[in-house]
């Protein structure tokens, strides 16, 4: 942005639109409106999410074929569209990458109109450097008479509106995502945890409640459970994707559909699932599609549920490993680094402690979407004026939650390994074992042998025998850990 506030007549071009001249950096490809936004938008530095970017260039191409089908765009201008939309697809690296000529702040108008704006226009002037005509002549009538010539609002805009494209794009974007990068993350995840529970079913440890010690439980239980959270995931993911799916493409401006062919948005649709390989159709009430954003609030708020799931993941392997000699140490984490500057030999659980934090990113990008969505804050009558900010913070948990489970999964999960000595000798030495002997002598007995064991630093099967509660054989039926990890 730096560069938008230095501009000399060497490095610019005039550049026209409604509200008159502005100069333009010579060597983008995006126009007067897109350059306004620079300049009114100095906020955060960080521009709209490439996956939204990409997920505009989908949306104009399908918008193009879906006009062409109704007659309403020549063919020659629906080639010249789909092909610039697919070199941005590519990521117009030859062109010094996406963010060059897509440089609007994520804080901008909340409607994401400059953003929407800034893909037509680009898409314009891919067309004139396709065909040799100088950036920026999109307007120029000598130009517009040829046959593939295309103008950012007439033709790459046609039948669509700001309000209606931006919902859209940022629906496919978090949809491709999901899809492609996280929903893989959390099954290949979920099945490490399923390796590790049939792995670990023989191996019987002291289970806790309250941090304190309960009865006995298997490991691969624990891990049962872990992996159940994330086969858990994958079903909300599955419910976003079709919350998603859901696409206000048609409505234009307010939801009436002014200015578009009743059939656009359904051609829309059916195009980008074609092109996706994800399920899009046409919104149910385009009024609700437009003027709310609750199926992203609800999207974002799986994306916290599943980061939930892993911080409590994380956190208890990260208990469970504590020591090595002077903590619970029924696990042993894999060493990936020193822990400490200052204490040799120490080694953290820092793989844990970077998937905690990033859950507590995503909880907070989820605020962040759920404030958006608020009535009187981001939807105001008839559009939600937040949707720049929700689409990127959504687009952020969705990347962290992915790097958070492959990295969980790769440098944790499965080098993690069980001590089976150091379980064995704390279930042995837990006081919950009384709880297999409430059905035989009741519950006062068995907590007055509890208290009595803790007391005099005994087991409770050394002191029963003492005692001659049961005999030998039937105290130690009574007392076997394995036996008290199933019903019955």
């Amino acid at each position: 942005m730096s560069t938008s506030t230095a501009l000399t007549p060497e490095t610019t071009r005039i550049e026209k639109d409604s509200m008159g001249e502005m100069p333009v950096p010579a060597d983008v490809l995006y126009g007067a409106s897109t350059q306004r936004a620079v300049l009114n938008f100095p906020i955060s530095g960080r521009p709209v999410p490439e996956q939204v970017i990409f997920a505009f260039a989908r949306l104009k191409a399908a918008a193009a074929r879906a006009n062409q089908k109704l007659d309403k765009l020549p063919e020659a201008k629906m080639d010249a569209i789909v092909d610039a939309c697919d070199e941005i697809l590519s990521g117009m690296t030859d062109r010094g990458g996406i963010a060059r000529h897509f440089p609007i702040d994520i804080f901008q108008t909340g409607s994401g109109t400059s953003t929407n704006m800034n893909t037509n226009e680009v898409v314009s002037n891919l067309v004139c450097l396709k065909h040799g005509a100088p950036v920026g002549s999109s307007k120029n009538a000598e130009y517009l008479g040829q046959d593939y010539a295309v103008h950012p609002n007439d033709h790459v805009n046609m039948g669509q509106s700001s309000n209606d494209t931006f919902p859209t794009a940022m629906h496919i974007a978090a949809a491709v995502a999901i899809k492609q990068q996280l929903l893989p993350a959390v099954r290949s995840l979920a099945a490490a945890l399923d390796e590790k529970a049939r792995a670990w079913d023989n191996i019987v440890k002291i289970g806790r409640t309250h941090l304190q010690d309960a009865t006995p439980i298997r490991l691969g239980q624990e891990f049962s459970g872990f992996a159940s959270q994330m086969h858990h995931a994958v079903d909300r993911l599955e419910r976003a994707l079709s919350t998603l799916g859901e696409l206000p493409i048609g409505g234009t401006a307010v939801g009436t559909g002014i200015n578009t062919h009743p059939e656009f948005s359904k051609l829309v649709c059916a195009d980008l699932s074609e092109t996706t390989g994800i399920k899009f159709r046409e919104a149910d009430n385009h009024f609700e599609a437009q003027h709310a954003k609750d199926g992203f609030v609800e999207v974002s708020g799986m994306l916290k549920t599943i980061a939930v799931s892993l911080s409590k993941i994380a956190n208890d392997i990260r208990w469970l490993g504590s020591g090595p000699r002077c903590g619970i140490g029924e696990l042993r984490l894999p060493a990936v680094q020193p822990g400490s500057s200052i204490m040799p030999g120490k080694v953290n659980p820092v793989i844990c402690e970077a998937v905690v934090m990033a859950s507590c990113q995503v909880i907070g990008n989820d605020a962040a979407v759920t404030t958006g969505g608020l009535g009187g804050i981001g939807s105001l009558l008839d559009l939600n004026v937040a949707m720049p900010m929700m689409a990127a913070n959504v687009l952020d948990s969705i990347t962290l939650l992915t790097g958070s489970c492959n990295t969980f999964n790769e440098k944790l999960v499965q080098g993690l390994e069980p001590d089976n000595e150091r379980c064995a000798a704390l279930i042995e030495g837990s006081l919950a074992m009384c709880t297999s002997l409430v059905p035989v002598i009741g519950y006062d007995a068995s907590a007055k042998l509890a208290y009595q064991a803790y007391a005099e630093g005994k087991t409770v099967r050394e002191l029963a025998l003492e005692q001659n509660l049961l005999d030998a054989d039937r105290l130690n039926e009574l007392l076997d850990p394995r036996s008290m990890t199933e019903p019955g």
